[in-house]
């Protein structure tokens, strides 16, 4: 099979990032979620604390024009060398760095934006009701159903505001997407699969 990337875009609770790691197990292909962050911060010198600060977080307008993912990051001696903007583009140059030197699965972080025009790469969205969410929720972080609801939420709310202000695009529009996978009716391993036969069948 040829090279080929998965990103993975997931609501909170979803288990979108265990589907990312049962997929780089089974496929034999590296798996980057919060590796990002650190890759980032040692290709510019930026503490990795800035970027954990701004990881999937919008900060100011969230009418602003959307990102040109294809610039170069800024020096450090430019004034918004730090800015969330800055930060952005900096993992964005990882994200196609590692797109482009090898197969992989990459989670979040508007990798299916960065990646838009690369034809080797399936862009995936894992969602699943809110019932489904909240007992996920529950039974991995020890959280009452309540305090689970609102964790959702405010994640989520979030994760679309973060890819609002980074795309101009909403976060949950399928069009954003090649598959979008309803965890909680499927199962994961039957997400797994399905990813995979798609991935098999571009590949033909």
């Amino acid at each position: 099979m040829s090279k080929f990337v998965i990103t993975i875009a997931r609501g909170y609770g979803s288990g979108g990032k265990t589907i990312g790691k049962m997929l780089s197990k089974e496929l034999g292909i590296p798996y980057y979620d919060r590796e990002l962050l650190r890759f980032a911060s040692e290709e510019s010198g930026i503490n990795e604390r800035l970027f954990g600060l701004a990881d999937e977080k919008a900060k100011g307008s969230l009418f602003k024009k959307k990102a040109d993912y294809r610039v170069e990051p800024l020096p450090p001696e430019s004034d918004e060398f730090v800015s969330d903007d800055n930060l952005f583009n900096y993992q964005a140059k990882i994200i196609r760095q590692l797109a482009e030197k090898e197969s992989c699965v990459i989670v979040g972080r508007c990798a299916d934006f960065v990646l838009q025009d690369y034809d080797y790469v399936t862009r995936v969205f894992i969602f699943a009701n809110r019932e489904n969410c909240i007992r996920n929720v529950v039974e991995m972080y020890g959280k009452t159903p309540k305090e689970a609801e609102k964790i959702i939420e405010k994640t989520d709310r979030i994760r679309s505001a973060y890819y609002k202000y980074h795309t101009g695009h909403a976060w949950d529009n399928a069009r954003n997407y090649d598959l979008c996978l309803d965890s909680g009716c499927l199962g994961y391993q039957k997400c797994v699969d399905i990813i995979k036969e798609y991935i098999a069948i571009r590949n033909r």
